[in-house]
């Protein structure tokens, strides 16, 4: 697996490098946003850690532009910690948010976390299926998402979420159910997260994201995929 480690501060990306070549993975490194998009454009590359804060172009300007094209995870790292800076990651496009300084251990867990869904395009389950309600197709032969005949190309999280709510529909699942298991790990404070994730599904399956047809949220409960 090829890894692109995109950090202006050289320590921290050849501190990150190392880490990754101790668990086998092929590491690629750039400076700025910039060299990163070159970077994606150049090589097979199967996920990102971005760092937020960069010269010439910043971790969230590329996150942007790399999501015009490529669906493949995208961690963004800074040394950032409120809610706002996680959220603007996470709203352009990232998979999943890590504050420095970072345990080295937790890092590696994220990318082993991220790559697994990315192979697997987000299936809990090796279950194969299509899964279907009302207009909305999920298929985890193809690993595809239809609306009404139409293609809709979501991420690999954005797919893990799908496919459990969908062949679940009519189920409502917490936030915490649906971090846990899409995720794979322990829920701590999951809601900005998995909402974030929730509002970007709407946007691409709802006609209405405010009035969501098949996304719906249940009050103090959770979500859950409408069974039509």
């Amino acid at each position: 697996m090829n890894i692109l480690v995109c950090d202006d501060d050289k320590e921290i990306a050849g501190a990150v490098e190392i880490y990754l070549r101790n668990e086998g993975y092929t590491v690629f490194k750039a400076y700025d946003g910039v060299e990163a998009l070159n970077a994606v454009r150049d090589r097979q590359i199967h996920l990102i850690i971005m760092d937020v804060m960069m010269p010439k172009m910043d971790g969230v300007q590329a996150t942007m532009k790399i999501r015009e094209e490529k669906n493949i995870p995208i961690i963004m790292l800074s040394a950032k910690s409120e809610d706002y800076d996680k959220i603007t990651g996470l709203n352009v496009g990232a998979d999943d948010y890590i504050t420095k300084p970072f345990n080295p251990l937790e890092l590696i867990a994220r990318v082993k976390s991220q790559l697994r869904r990315y192979v697997d395009l987000g299936s809990m389950e090796k279950k194969s299926g299509v899964y279907k309600t009302g207009g909305l197709e999920i298929d985890d032969d193809e690993k595809t998402v239809r609306v009404d005949g139409e293609y809709v190309t979501v991420t690999p999280t954005e797919f893990g979420i799908l496919k459990l709510l969908t062949e679940n529909a009519g189920k409502v699942f917490s936030m915490e159910q649906i971090y846990e298991i899409v995720w794979n790990e322990p829920a701590y404070n999951p809601e900005n997260t998995v909402a974030v994730h929730i509002r970007r599904i709407r946007e691409k399956i709802e006609i209405n994201p405010k009035n969501p047809k098949y996304l719906k949220v249940v009050w103090g409960i959770g979500y859950k995929i409408e069974k039509l």
